[in-house]
C-alpha cells in the first residue's frame, strides 16, 4: 500500500494481467476440448467443442427408419442438446474461478 492509504496501482494491474492470461488459457483449452452427448441409449451421439461448436454426429443405422424421420430428428436434437449442456458445464467449471475474480472477487489492498 502506498502512503496515504491508496492501493498500489501496479499491483492491481499485475493481478488484472494475470487474470487475463488465465482467462485466455482457459478459453483456448475449452475451444480444443471435445464433449459428447447422446440420445436413444447411445443410438445417436453428438460431439461438440468446449465452446459449443458441433464437431461430429454418429447415428447408429438401427435408428434410421425411412418411414419415421421425425424420431431420428428428435434423437439428433436431443443428442446435440445433451452435448451442448455438457459443454456449458465444462465451461462453467473452467471459467468459474476466473469469472468470480472478474466479478468483484478482486481484493484491493487497504480496502
Amino acid at each position: 500500500m502506498q502512503p496515504g492509504g491508496m492501493p498500489d496501482m501496479q499491483q492491481i494491474l499485475q493481478q488484472a494481467q494475470q487474470m487475463q492470461q488465465q482467462l485466455m488459457v482457459a478459453q483456448q483449452e475449452l475451444a480444443e476440448a471435445e464433449v459428447t452427448g447422446n440420445a436413444g441409449g447411445g443410438l445417436v451421439t453428438a460431439t461438440v467443442s468446449g465452446a459449443g461448436e458441433l464437431k461430429a454426429l454418429t447415428i447408429d443405422p438401427k435408428v434410421i427408419d425411412p418411414d419415421d424421420p421425425e424420431t431420428l430428428a428428435d434423437l439428433v436434437v436431443a443428442a446435440v442438446r445433451d452435448a451442448s449442456t455438457n459443454a456449458q458445464e465444462l465451461a462453467q467449471r473452467a471459467m468459474g474461478p476466473l469469472a468470480g475474480g472478474l466479478g468483484g472477487g478482486f481484493q484491493l489492498p487497504g480496502m
